[in-house]
Parts: C-alpha cells; structure tokens; sequence
C-alpha cells in the first residue's frame, strides 16, 4: 500500500501550482476519488497508471491498465470515455492518439527480441516495423512475401503472435509450433504458405503477445507497430510503407 502511495504522489509531483491553487478537490483528491469509484469496485481488475492535465482547464486524462483512456472533472464526481480532439488550422488533432502511441511503444519496446521472430537488413537497419501476424491471415500472407523486399530497403521486420480469437483459434496450435521449433523463421514461412507443422509443445509467448495486441487496441490482423508507436491495421505494399516510414 506505501508503494501504490508513493506512486500516486509521484504521478501528481508534476502538477502546476495554479492547479493546486483552485477552489476544486485537488489533484491528490482526485486521485483518491477515482481509487476508490474505479480501483476498488474492480477487485484489482482496473488500475489507474497516470493521471495528467489536458489543455482543456479543469480536465484530467485518466490512464487505465488496460490501455482505455477516460476523462475526468477536477472533482471526480464525471467521468467521460472517448477522444479529445483538439482544432487547428489544418484540421482536428487527436490529442488522445498521442498518449496511446506513447505508451505502445514503451509496451512494444519492453518486449526481448528473443520472444519475437526478427528479419534484420545485413547492414545498416534504418527502420523497425513491428507486426502482429495470425499464419491463417490472408493478408498477413501477403505482407510476408514482402519481408525480403522491405529487408532490402532497411527495413527490420518484427513479429508477434496474433492468434485471432487467442486459445480458440484455429492457429493457435500452429503458431506454438513454429515458435517452439528450431527454426521459427522457416516455420512461419511453411506455416503461412499453408504447410503442415509437427506439434509442439514448449513455454511461449504467444498468449502474452495476443493480450498485448488486445490491450493496444489490435482486432485484427495484420496489424503493424511503426517505431513512434502508431498502430496502422491492414496490409500496406512496399512502397507505401517506405513511404511512411520516412527512409527514402
């Protein structure tokens, strides 16, 4: 309990004064608040991981574990879901997106790259594409006939286990297999181009990947990570990820 108090502290040391200063519970109370209205009624299902001010006076970004972002009054007594946009010259900003890129490529960036399947360029690497990928996919078929291109160009290509519909699916024991076999690279070559796989059984990743993907907001697959945590779903071409990538 004195760890969770020295968190919650900690989240809010960076609060302005002004904030502080207002004839509203304060950001200490705040917190304390969503505790006890979201935390404790979940039974620990739901925890709060950051709470931060917005540009809009008075209103609170509340962060959940499972990646769900909620907005609240500085009193705590309303709480909102959905994107807070802000508007410009050139149109609407998503200010929600940019929290939810932040904290998807601290997520993808804490995962060890022996749990992942790697294509890497023999020289100089200047860019990483994540990609959650199901061996049944159609698509995720057709992006993985690209990976020598995308090699090529200095793309490293990243993958992830994405079984669509976790334990249920019928993938799923096909990718255990190639991520226990020897050689997961061509496993998950003869696995896409629909080649029967010896069953295997070993301790792996895949179900932590699918929770991942789940919690980031992945329906589908493929579904591709850029290195700003940007979450684009669908097949792209070469070029077009080239492009977006920014490399040439």
């Amino acid at each position: 309990m004195k760890i969770k108090l020295l968190l919650v502290h900690l989240i809010f040391f960076g609060f302005t004064a002004q904030v502080f200063a207002q004839n509203f519970v304060g950001p200490q109370d705040l917190a304390d608040k969503l505790k006890r209205s979201v935390e404790l009624p979940s039974q620990g299902q739901l925890e709060i991981v950051a709470i931060k001010e917005t540009p809009l006076p008075q209103i609170f970004e509340v962060e959940l574990n499972t990646g769900e972002l909620l907005y609240s009054d500085i009193s705590g007594d309303y709480l909102f879901a959905g994107d807070l946009y802000q508007t410009t010259n050139s149109g609407l900003m998503n200010l929600s997106s940019k929290t939810r890129q932040l904290r998807t490529a601290e997520r993808i960036s804490a995962i060890p790259e022996d749990q992942m399947i790697v294509y890497s360029p023999e020289d100089e690497t200047r860019a990483t594409l994540t990609v959650f990928t199901d061996v049944d996919c159609t698509y995720c078929r057709a992006l993985h006939k690209d990976v020598e291109a995308l090699v090529a160009k200095g793309i490293e290509v990243r993958y992830l286990a994405y079984p669509r519909g976790g334990e249920a699916a019928g993938s799923y024991e096909k990718m255990i297999s190639v991520w226990c076999s020897q050689d997961r690279h061509k496993s998950l070559t003869q696995a896409k181009n629909g080649q029967n796989l010896p069953a295997r059984d070993c301790e792996t990743p895949v179900l932590e990947h699918y929770e991942l993907g789940n919690q980031i907001g992945i329906s589908g697959t493929p579904a591709l990570i850029f290195p700003d945590g940007r979450l684009i779903p669908g097949y792209m071409d070469v070029d077009r990820l080239v492009a977006m990538l920014a490399i040439e």
